[in-house]
């Protein structure tokens, strides 16, 4: 049976076609929807949600070790947190097959930066699979599982943004049933002392010199020879890309197991052509190895190593020609990113950066938008869990300098148990002078509303335990909790004032769900502009809703927009503006 599926769906199909057991992660774009597929499969998979990418590694590693075949996922920065479980776990070697996700995201649609995740496999010696469409993406799960148990390490599956989200048909299959066997304890593999890594370094060169002799005559390396004088090695979406861009007379060979490279293959491919080209987005990563192994070819001199590659672009840097194009004869409008109408993030931004001498530390997730126009916020965004860590280092080096500044450390509820713990331990046992700002709309929103450990329900969709913010703060140190609504400007400013005052150690948790969420119950209404009493001082803008504009020197809020928050209505200096309940 034949179904349209994106990259995500199809290797969620594919896991379970290979009879995957275990699966952990962490929501991350462009990686997120495998997740939210594999509960279709729950009465063969268990999966879940874990608090960070590290956990995930290590709670799928730990299935492994006891025989089931596992799996997680994350984005690419992602990687960064799980890095040291992984390259043990490649030392240590697997019990049942174990698959790692990382979805690189070129051009960094919703991402930090645009790290090439390839480089992962050679620094950790892992085998590195790359599918280039939604059928690839399902089958070669099945090859990854069989890597991973044959050779004896995890395998690295690396996606990217568009193969992660474009559609193409899939032929699916049945399940590979897998059963996990009794746990037979191993010590001797599976307990990493500096005498057994010494030991399992050696086995580990030894695996991988067995998987590059793999890779020459594995069945997703394969050869087109077309009889032309141009040559493409390639991989993942590049290699559809150069498919349209190449003269049909070229040849291709096309890799799936990009790490270790074939390099007998290689050889054998580039002796059948005159110009050899190597395709591949970001980094020369292919490209440097093939150079390295003596064999000429032609890459990132023509290629550029940043963003995502289309045909255009590789026509224009190849063959130097542009597509004819027609203006429409209209400049597009600008649409640029807002915190959505009645976001609760809005008033905590709206009356931090109305305290004088505020330095606002955030983070990665919807709150990021704070630093944008008009609220103008946040003073900084580095990673995941920053938003209290870089906080308080500029908090030490402030008081360090004598400068007089207030800092608030800014991070969401999912953020918070995914690396947030750690800064507000870090503030209490070395007396950093800060204040946490837990901003807690119950989800995980920038990421497309996936629950977390306070939202009180699983990936499974079963109840769960619902951890609470406010206990956790208590818990290592906090002695103060301000618990507040921040559509509420007045008790929100309060909140701030009075926490940066107190003596005692205080947070501030600023609470309310975010509407988008369908469980939660959100009262329903808008709100109305009295353009008689509207004297056009544009003080209402400074909220920065989208609901809000000037029309013929008035203020007007978009019905179709609006949802009722009053934020706008508590800035409007002369109360020309007041809710309408439906």
């Amino acid at each position: 049976m034949k179904y349209l599926m994106s990259g995500n769906e199809a290797i969620a199909r594919g896991a379970y076609e290979a009879g995957v057991n275990i699966c952990s992660a962490y929501p991350g774009t462009p990686s997120t929807e495998i997740f939210e597929n594999l509960p279709k499969y729950r009465d063969s998979v268990y999966c879940e949600w874990a608090p960070n990418e590290k956990v995930a590694v290590e709670v799928a590693y730990g299935a492994s070790i006891a025989g089931a075949r596992t799996l997680c996922a994350m984005k690419h920065v992602g990687l960064n947190v799980a890095a040291d479980p992984m390259f043990t776990a490649a030392y240590l070697g697997v019990n049942g097959g174990f698959v790692i996700v990382t979805a690189d995201d070129p051009s960094m649609h919703s991402s930090q930066n645009e790290q090439d995740n390839r480089w992962y496999a050679k620094h950790a010696k892992l085998p590195l699979i790359e599918p280039s469409d939604s059928q690839e993406c399902k089958d070669f799960m099945a090859i990854a599982y069989d890597i991973s148990e044959e050779f004896d390490m995890p395998v690295l599956f690396r996606t990217t943004t568009r193969v992660s989200h474009s559609k193409s048909l899939v032929e699916t299959g049945e399940r590979r049933g897998h059963e996990i066997a009794p746990y037979k304890r191993n010590a001797q593999k599976f307990v990493c002392t500096p005498a057994g890594a010494y030991r399992n370094r050696a086995k580990l060169e030894a695996n991988m010199k067995r998987l590059e002799d793999y890779s020459n005559r594995c069945p997703i390396n394969t050869m087109e020879l077309r009889g032309g004088r141009i040559g493409v090695i390639s991989a993942s979406i590049a290699y559809l890309h150069a498919k349209e861009v190449f003269p049909e007379d070229t040849s291709f060979l096309k890799l799936g197991l990009t790490y270790p490279l074939p390099l007998e293959l290689i050889r054998s491919f580039a002796a059948n052509v005159e110009t050899l080209y190597v395709i591949e987005e970001l980094d020369g990563f292919m490209e440097e190895q093939i150079k390295a192994a003596g064999i000429d070819c032609i890459g990132k001199a023509v290629v550029s190593p940043m963003y995502e590659l289309d045909p255009e672009i590789l026509r224009e840097e190849i063959f130097g020609s542009k597509p004819e194009t027609k203006s429409p004869g209209v400049t597009p409008v600008s649409r640029p990113p807002a915190l959505c109408p009645g976001c609760p993030h809005r008033g905590f931004f709206y009356c931090a950066s109305k305290i004088k001498d505020a330095v606002i530390t955030g983070d990665i997730g919807c709150y990021t938008l704070g630093a944008a126009p008009p609220l103008n916020a946040s003073d900084t965004c580095v990673c995941m869990g920053g938003g209290f860590t870089v906080g308080a280092g500029m908090a030490r080096a402030f008081a360090m300098s004598g400068q007089k500044k207030t800092v608030f450390g800014v991070v969401g509820d999912s953020t918070f148990f995914h690396s947030g713990i750690t800064g507000a331990i870090e503030m209490i046992y070395n007396n950093v002078d800060m204040i946490p700002v837990v901003l807690d709309n119950h989800t995980t929103g920038m990421t497309g509303h996936q629950d977390n450990p306070g939202t009180g329900f699983s990936l499974m969709g079963d109840v769960a335990a619902a951890i609470k913010i406010e206990d956790v703060l208590r818990g290592v140190g906090f002695e103060r909790i301000f618990i507040v609504d921040p559509n509420d400007l007045s008790a929100m400013s309060k909140a701030l004032s009075d926490a940066a005052a107190s003596e005692k150690r205080a947070a501030v948790i600023a609470r309310r769900p975010c509407l988008l969420i369908k469980r939660e119950k959100h009262d329903k209404g808008l709100c109305i502009v009295d353009s008689g009493k509207c004297i056009g001082c544009r003080k209402c803008l400074g909220a920065g809703c989208p609901a809000l504009m000037i029309k013929a020197g008035k203020s007007f809020i978009d019905p179709e927009l609006c949802v009722g928050c009053t934020v706008c209505a508590q800035i409007c200096p002369v109360k020309a503006i007041s809710r309408k309940e439906d």
